[in-house]
């Protein structure tokens, strides 16, 4: 016959789950502090490598409207026949298409990723559930 006795050094039930909910607190605390460094970090990327493209998109703006111009009064130059205002529609028309093309192109490189962390999210998310379970 087995006679079941309990020791003096194993720790009581309590202490175990509250060493256990402890630490599954500190680990969703770290897991959210490193969301927001790596948030913080693609942020500040985002930023460095944005403001010289809004400049270079000033300057190239600046370039396409000239070059409009440009082209606006070189059609009618070429065919004399054609009217001034026929020269610029022609003009507005290629420079329309092409900024549709390129702002077609650009949603689809958006589209293509996630600006969050995913590895930190998922593991997040797997805490969360881990956590709320009962």
């Amino acid at each position: 016959m087995a006679v079941h006795t309990e020791t003096e050094s194993s720790p009581p039930l309590t202490t175990l789950v509250s060493g256990i909910i402890n630490d599954a607190q500190q680990l969703m605390a770290q897991q959210l502090s490193l969301f927001q460094h790596e948030i913080k970090a693609d942020l500040r990327k985002t930023r460095d490598a944005a403001i010289p493209m809004i400049i270079g998109l000033a300057v190239a703006m600046v370039g396409v409207v000239l070059l409009g111009v440009m082209l606006g009064y070189l059609l009618p130059w070429i065919w004399p026949n054609l009217p001034s205002w026929a020269g610029f529609a022609i003009a507005s028309a290629i420079m329309l298409a092409i900024g549709g093309g390129l702002i077609f192109w650009a949603k689809t490189q958006f589209d293509s990723f996630n600006p969050l962390p995913e590895k930190s999210l998922e593991a997040l998310k797997e805490n969360v559930q881990w956590v709320t379970k009962k």
